[in-house]
């Protein structure tokens, strides 16, 4: 079989909003919106037999690695920021578990959530276009599986290996001298800030990206993810990253205006607002 024209490894989740649950994890946020966007996608992940898999779009191909569990989180908002507890945790994801027929697969998105995906993934492709949503390896729990943030262990390596990487300002946060040396090692960095817009990072040299306001916030869940996915598929066929990034915010913007992946646009969708916000800047 031909590979997929994209790939996202991570887990996949049960995220907890109060009594609220819902499928989530970045690799099937990453997914969906490449299936929306007109591409083959598929997934690589471990989950348990909780997770409700009818619930992913039909189209998506996804290779489970089992586990005794799924990997949940508990969202909940605290002094105003959002704060997340880890219940249970799926199977790490190593090379050994790839599909051998997707390591020509175009474009990759490592999506790791918790630590479950092993930077040494990124050296498993052939000619493939591999990036990382890098939030999964700066997160770390306690005791009591509260999610922290932490210091990214010796990211030289892997960074030496990507196309680009993907951030938040709330990843970077304390980290910000060590963002300076991570930006100059690959050739695309983005770190996202929300409402706030963007920067991009070509070859070490820095660019705002402005936001494209949303209509009505209702879900930011995934949104990075939205966003990472987007730029690495319009990069991929135009070679364009400041067009990549303005889709991207466009795309990201798009997908908090409904709840969990409702909004995440199509194509003619995006092309439509992406219209809107150039003729606005």
């Amino acid at each position: 079989m031909p590979a997929p024209d994209f790939v996202a490894i991570g887990h996949v989740t049960l995220d907890h909003f109060g009594d609220e649950v819902r499928p989530g994890g970045a690799a099937l946020y990453a997914a969906v919106t490449a299936h929306r966007l007109g591409k083959s996608a598929a997934i690589l992940t471990s989950h348990g037999a909780d997770f409700p898999l009818d619930d992913v779009p039909p189209a998506i191909e996804v290779v489970t690695l089992e586990a005794p569990a799924t990997t949940v989180f508990e969202h909940r908002e605290t002094d105003g920021e959002r704060a997340m507890r880890v219940t249970a945790t799926a199977s790490p994801l190593a090379a050994a578990d790839l599909p051998e027929d997707w390591r020509d697969a175009p474009v990759i998105l490592l999506a790791p959530v918790i630590q479950e995906v092993d930077p040494g993934l990124a050296a498993s492709f052939g000619d493939s276009s591999v990036s990382v949503a890098a939030q999964g390896w700066l997160r770390a729990l306690n005791d009591e599986g509260d999610v922290e943030p932490v210091a990214w262990e010796s990211p030289h390596d892997v960074l030496n290996l990507l196309q680009a990487v993907f951030l938040s300002a709330e990843d970077v946060r304390g980290q910000e001298e060590e963002l300076t040396e991570w930006v100059q090692r690959v050739p695309l960095a983005v770190v996202t800030a929300g409402a706030s817009g963007a920067l991009l990072y070509v070859n070490g040299d820095r660019f705002e990206v402005k936001p494209r306001p949303a209509r009505d916030e209702v879900d930011e869940t995934g949104a990075g993810d939205v966003f990472a996915t987007t730029f690495l598929i319009y990069y991929h066929r135009d070679g364009d990253p400041w067009a990549a990034a303005e889709a991207a915010a466009c795309a990201a913007s798009l997908s908090v205006e409904g709840e969990g992946w409702s909004t995440v646009p199509d194509t003619a969708t995006l092309e439509a607002a992406l219209k809107e916000y150039r003729a606005r800047l």
